[in-house]
């Protein structure tokens, strides 16, 4: 007892924490009454054992005698209140105003504003841009916060993760079977039909598409009320972002630090490197052309070397360079892409790189330019945009995609968005496919 006191007066309410509040089914395997923590242990058992089972306990914690409690109401969200006017500016200020705030050097304010345009066709003096770049440091990488981390095998990897997981738990994954449509029936999402004429039913649809190729592609005409038509319609979808995937002979070798010798990997070709971007008006520069349908004559680019790390990517001694360069819009002021535009705005990045890296032009095998309208035929990215759907202060939390579809639900009983089109919006971290699966389980004994 004297224990428990000890607990009851230091602890906190976490136990609580972990219940699952699933409906109670109708009938279990077993069931025991009482949560301490034998009736937990003996629990644990059976359900590994394969027995079904329920735990019912009269009070709103688990652990019976051996429970942490507060005693004094904490108030812990009273403690957040001070931090709330640097979190708001965060989210609603120039990222430019955040970094002057915390950085002298010029060159490190512009490398790090660099995360704050990143997808967006936005400058790091605008409002808004802030949360850009949160968006893109809040993570972290065994322990390192805002570390990002390379995939061996390549993102590709992280898929095929996923999908084994899904798979080895009984689910059917097809590949070359898409979607012409939705069959819906009185408002009610009944299944899908394929290109090829196959109809599959169920009572719950995910779309992972866009939220415009969702509702205005695939539902059938007609089906969605005016005004969230003219929601869905207005959602900003425009994309800066132009990918340069580069196979090349042998490593970069940057005149800020040579290779100690020929085609040896260094430590910086380990990380991110950033290109053009030594001043933080040259971002600006580059975002005002591209208003105006115009790429950058210094191309800010973002280079990553994935084979510097992981050797499986390519044969011995070559590498894999992918470059992420901004502010290249969808529609140019001299017409639409072509494939010698594609050709000189890869050799504009090129002779960039050249200015840092001599010989690198000369080393490269070969490469593909996907431009905003590559991204989106190839990917069914709307507007080429990698996330969905802009990260702008107006689409973001409960209004994104949009406010009445922020929920995951729609309109149509039994159809969801799971894609980066929802909160949290883009980003391979899953969240918009858990938060709907989530929802999904919630509904799904109300669905017809």
């Amino acid at each position: 007892m004297r224990v428990l006191k000890l607990t009851r007066l230091l602890g906190s309410s976490n136990a609580k924490g972990i219940v699952r509040n699933y409906q109670i089914k109708s009938e279990y395997d077993a069931i025991v009454i009482g949560a301490g923590h034998n009736g937990l242990v003996a629990a644990a058992y059976l359900q590994k054992s394969g027995l079904k089972v329920c735990v019912l306990e009269r009070r709103h914690v688990i652990g019976g005698a051996a429970v942490t409690e507060e005693i004094i109401p904490g108030k812990p969200l009273k403690s957040l209140g001070k931090d709330f006017p640097a979190f708001y500016e965060f989210m609603t200020a120039p990222a430019m105003k955040i970094l002057n705030n915390w950085f002298e050097s010029e060159p490190l304010k512009a490398t790090l504003a660099t995360d704050s345009v990143i997808g967006a066709m936005i400058s790091p003096f605008q409002a808004g841009s802030g949360y850009v770049l949160l968006h893109h440091v809040m993570g972290e990488l065994e322990g390192i916060k805002g570390a990002w981390g390379y995939v061996e095998g390549g993102m590709g990897s992280v898929s095929k993760a996923i999908a084994n997981c899904a798979t080895d738990h009984g689910a059917d994954v097809f590949c070359n079977k898409p979607v012409s449509s939705i069959i819906t029936n009185n408002g009610v999402a009944q299944g899908v039909v394929l290109e090829d004429g196959t109809e599959i039913r169920s009572k719950a649809v995910l779309s992972n598409a866009t939220a415009k190729i969702t509702f205005l592609n695939l539902l059938p005409q007609g089906s969605l009320p005016e005004s969230l038509y003219k929601e869905i319609s207005s959602v900003d979808y425009t994309s800066p972002v132009t990918k340069i995937n580069v196979a090349v002979s042998e490593i970069p070798n940057f005149i800020a630090d040579p290779n100690l010798s020929k085609n040896q990997v260094m430590p910086h070709h380990r990380s991110t490197i950033h290109i053009n971007c030594e001043d933080s008006k040259l971002i600006h520069e580059a975002y005002l052309r591209a208003q105006l349908g115009k790429v950058s004559e210094k191309p800010m680019m973002e280079m990553v070397i994935p084979s510097s790390l992981d050797p499986t990517l390519c044969p011995a001694g070559q590498h894999v360079v992918l470059l992420f360069t901004q502010f290249t819009p969808y529609h140019l002021s001299d017409g639409e892409w072509t494939d010698d535009k594609r050709q000189l705005y890869a050799n504009k990045v090129f002779s960039s790189i050249e200015n840092y890296a001599p010989g690198f032009t000369k080393s490269i095998i070969g490469y593909e330019v996907l431009a905003p309208p590559d991204l989106e035929k190839i990917f069914g990215l709307t507007g080429g945009n990698i996330f969905h759907g802009a990260l702008s202060l107006d689409q973001l939390y409960m209004s994104r995609p949009v406010t009445s579809l922020s929920n995951y639900r729609s309109h149509v009983t039994g159809l969801y968005l799971c894609g980066s089109s929802s909160h949290p919006g883009g980003g391979v971290m899953g969240s918009a496919g858990r938060l709907a699966a989530s929802t999904v389980l919630n509904d799904y004994k109300s669905l017809a």
